[in-house]
């Protein structure tokens, strides 16, 4: 007993001193990356050209079909947007099925079927895949393109259009393609209301016909299937399928601008400002600096961890998180870093991009970082494995990118094997720090001369065009001298303050949902209200009485603060410009602007808080067209009709980010000086 207590101590003793030995605040070295056992994809291909990749996984009683076109990218010129219609108007009927019966049928059995311009897509249950791939082949072989499903995306594609013109990121992104790759680029070139009106069903048919080809196309087969049976099967439905010829294309590369400069978008109503810094790379898969490149985009933007994040949110406090991006292609990649920032601090914000970019190239990165990054990315690349269709995608790319055949097997140690002088190396390789394009977002009258530091200032309208610059013809006209005129042209001074007050109801359709909108105005009395139904529930109403507002929504009741109250009340009157100089507000006539192709004076109005809006009034007609407010959007003002000795819109266009798409609001009734009491105000 005595030998072993001894014995019991000695190796007690033992374990601390090891223990103790142990330095528990340094982590541990790494051991190398192993070569990762990938379950290799088995491929036949068809005497039509169709190549074949079979990835078998029995786990679970599923199969999958993915058919991708290998083409040059297209110019799509006068009827852009015509290659997003051609997947849908595939599914929209074939010569066997209407688009209902084929509907029917893929959910009967549980299943999924889908297509684009450059891919066809099935899966089902393995008991159902007979079906599935005589639906899949009915699509490809014989769709009919009816006439009626392309004027129904036709509309569903001007709607989103008018919506993605007041959405700041839509507009970023426009803006950053056209000035990286040029409009005259597959990648650059910008869908409008003239290119989506020019597509007819013939443009469709013929791409179909001319690039739905077996001799481009490559076949992704996962799930429970062995490669002997996905012959037997794929022969039978995709063995006839005739190959023909394939035109290619070719395009200038896009090179980086000489020198650094800045295009904007003026968004007067914007409290915030969209930054992309952007440049055209030259980095295709494969490439010696493509996987460094997914370590260097981790460390400088990929993530919370990022430079970009730690910087611009976790110190600066300027965004709720800035990225960056590093893609590649067979053609051009691109080099982004972007963030959306108050608009106060766009200019500082901008600084720390250019800054942490310059920090990039001159310091470099740190082991730290570069640890961290693998770790991030090792993880990322062990968690896809999960999934079949990683295998089959990994597959493809080695075919269609000419990859070593062991580049994924591999793709750890590569990772791994990196070090802190090929990062660095890549990133001078990959990005040239005087040659960027900064886009910004935002309202132009606050961050214009500001931005003018980091290069010239083109300004660009929201469908990525230069703007027009328009010059004032009467160089002595004044903000007071606009809302004179437009005094005027309403129908005068005296029938303007005749008018002391006003009630409207406007009736409004938003995807299929009635709206009604009805406004009491007293001007006189500093009185308003505005109550807001959907389906005839009222869903918001605010009150303005006695120098108090409040908003009711949804049973819940909120008093405005004072700077809510004052803010709203640069609103809140039916002939507001009669009121602006008495009220103390700011006036600043700020040049002429093209508004949806007209000319209009742009006046900006501040109020003693702060709080800014800008109304528009158009050059020729003296009207105003459009109000551009913070807090509520942008409304558009048209149709204007003579009520009792004053011009009235009866049409306010309202865009809004609280609603998904453009609201017409249409004015039902009108009715000038009516009995008001202080119930309408209750």
């Amino acid at each position: 007993m005595k030998k072993l207590a001894i014995s019991f101590v000695l190796t007690l003793l033992i374990s601390v001193m090891g223990f103790a030995q142990v330095d528990r605040s340094q982590l541990p070295d790494a051991g190398p990356a192993p070569e990762i056992k990938i379950g290799e994809a088995e491929t036949f291909t068809l005497e039509n050209g169709l190549k074949v990749f079979v990835v078998q996984n029995d786990k679970l009683p599923r199969v999958s079909f993915t058919l991708v076109l290998e083409r040059d990218p297209i110019l799509e010129g006068d009827k852009a947007g015509y290659l997003g219609f051609v997947g849908q108007m595939m599914t929209a009927g074939t010569e066997n099925r209407t688009k209902d019966q084929l509907d029917e049928e893929i959910d009967f059995i549980g299943a999924s079927l889908s297509a684009s311009s450059t891919s066809v897509f099935a899966s089902s249950l393995k008991k159902h895949q007979e079906k599935v791939l005589e639906l899949m082949t009915d699509v490809l072989y014989r769709p009919t393109f009816p006439e009626e499903e392309l004027e129904k995306l036709r509309k569903q594609s001007l709607t989103g259009l008018a919506q993605s013109k007041d959405n700041p990121n839509a507009i970023s992104s426009r803006l950053s393609s056209a000035l990286v790759y040029g409009k005259d680029h597959p990648y650059g070139e910008v869908e409008t209301e003239e290119t989506i009106k020019n597509i007819e069903v013939a443009d469709i048919k013929r791409y179909y016909e001319t690039f739905f080809k077996p001799n481009i196309a490559y076949m992704a087969i996962v799930g429970d299937m062995s490669k002997e049976e996905a012959e037997e099967v794929i022969t039978k439905y995709f063995g006839s399928w005739e190959q023909g010829e394939v035109p290619s294309f070719t395009y200038e590369k896009p090179n980086p601008v000489d020198q650094t400069m800045v295009g904007l978008v003026d968004r007067s109503s914007s409290v915030q400002t969209v930054i992309d810094v952007v440049q055209p790379i030259d980095l295709t898969l494969g490439d010696d600096n493509y996987i460094p490149s997914r370590v260097l985009n981790q460390i400088f933007g990929g993530g919370s961890s990022g430079r970009l994040f730690q910087n611009l949110r976790e110190d600066k406090g300027y965004t709720y998180g800035a990225y960056s991006s590093i893609s590649s292609d067979k053609l051009v990649g691109q080099f982004s870093a972007s963030a959306s920032v108050r608009t106060e601090v766009t200019d500082s914000a901008v600084v720390e991009f250019v800054s942490e970019i310059e920090r990039l190239l001159q310091d470099g990165v740190t082991e730290d970082e570069l640890a961290l990054a693998k770790a991030s990315i090792t993880g990322s690349f062990g968690r896809s494995l999960e999934s079949p269709s990683t295998i089959a995608n990994f597959a493809l790319n080695t075919e269609r990118y000419n990859l070593p055949k062991d580049y994924y097997a591999t793709y750890l140690q590569k990772v791994n094997s990196l070090t802190v002088e090929d990062i660095n190396a890549t990133a001078k390789n990959l990005i040239e720090p005087d040659k960027l394009y900064i886009t910004a977002v935002g309202n132009g009258s606050e961050i214009k001369d500001k931005l003018a530091k980091f290069g010239e200032v083109k300004m660009f309208d929201n469908m990525g065009n230069p703007a027009r610059e328009i010059q004032m013809a009467n160089a002595d006209m004044t903000a007071s001298q606009v809302l004179a005129d437009y005094i005027e042209a309403i129908g005068g001074r005296a029938n303007a303050e005749a008018v002391k007050s006003a009630k409207i109801s406007m009736d409004a359709d938003v995807m299929g949902n009635a709206i009604s909108i009805a406004i009491s105005f007293d001007d006189e009395n500093t009185r308003f209200a505005q109550t807001t139904a959907l389906a005839g529930n009222v869903m918001q109403k605010t009150t303005m009485a006695d120098g108090k507002g409040k908003i009711s929504a949804q049973g819940q009741n909120m008093e405005m603060t004072e700077a809510q109250y004052e803010e709203a009340m640069m609103n809140a009157y039916f002939l507001p410009e009669l009121y602006y100089e008495s009220l103390g507000y700011d006036l600043k006539l700020d040049g002429v602007k093209d508004v949806e192709g007209e000319d209009a004076y742009k006046i900006i109005i501040t109020n003693a808080s702060g709080a800014t809006m800008s109304n528009y009034y158009s050059v020729e007609s003296g009207l105003k067209i459009k109000n551009e407010n913070p807090a509520s959007g942008d409304t558009f003002y048209s149709q204007y009709e003579e009520k009792d000795g004053v011009l009235v819109p009866m049409l306010w266009t309202i865009k809004s980010p609280m609603i998904p798409v453009p609201l017409e609001a249409k004015v039902t009734s009108l009715e000038i000086n009516p009995s008001l009491s202080a119930e309408d105000f209750n």
